[in-house]
């Protein structure tokens, strides 16, 4: 496989029981980052639902952010350059903290989102990959007597008993680059006891990272094929 996925989003909440906003332990957290050294966000802000943890962006549509309300904790990366190593690192060390200082026994799940693009090799643009190396639409899309601005594809698999999570995969054109394809995978995953450790975040969006990575690019490499070969 010879794509070179370019991961423009990682999201990631952890629900947990409902709590009372209280922003002062996040504020805590803030301080320990700098205290430290090099943190992880410069900002801190308190809400009516909690408080958050951001960082300034100068691009257009860019987050960077971890909120913590009052049933979840919400890690946002977009468009921000982030490796899959540095997300699943803040999320881990973050929530790991924050369920220390507010006393969060467990997580009852864990969503993780990973949107990338990539290029076919063998094709000008996504739409004509989707169309006719995917689909292998000819003419059918006549019968709408409109042209789609966007062609797709979802997937959903549920959990399995050797991979007791759920991901929903969609694999679309995307109308910003006409060249990229825009893949996204959502995960959900089961309950985290804290008490046994938090590594199991890590491998959480560690999985999701690598279903869309390397799973759905086996999948795409199939149909990137020039047309009368």
């Amino acid at each position: 496989m010879h794509y070179a996925p370019r991961t423009i989003a990682f999201l990631c909440e952890l629900l947990h029981p409902p709590l009372t906003p209280d922003p002062a332990p996040i504020q805590r957290i803030h301080n320990e980052l700098f205290q430290g050294g090099d943190p992880a966000y410069q900002s801190f802000h308190a809400l009516a639902e909690g408080a958050v943890l951001s960082n300034p962006v100068a691009r257009p549509g860019a987050v960077s952010a971890a909120e913590f309300l009052a049933d979840r904790i919400r890690f946002r990366e977009e468009l921000t350059g982030a490796t899959v190593e540095d997300f699943a690192h803040r999320v881990v060390s973050l929530a790991g903290r924050a369920a220390e200082l507010r006393g969060i026994q467990i997580f009852t799940a864990q969503t993780v989102v990973v949107r990338t693009l990539v290029n076919p090799r063998n094709f000008a643009d996504s739409k004509t990959f989707l169309r006719e190396g995917l689909f292998g639409f000819e003419s059918e899309t006549k019968a709408f007597e409109r042209d789609p601005e966007v062609l797709g594809l979802r997937l959903v698999f549920p959990p399995s008993r050797e991979e007791p999570w759920a991901f929903s995969l969609r694999v679309e054109s995307f109308a910003n680059d006409p060249r990229s394809i825009f893949l996204e995978n959502h995960g959900t995953f089961g309950p985290l006891m804290v008490a046994r450790g938090l590594d199991g975040t890590r491998a959480n969006v560690e999985r999701a990272y690598e279903f869309v990575t390397t799973r759905a690019l086996s999948f795409l490499e199939q149909f990137d094929v020039r047309l009368g070969t």
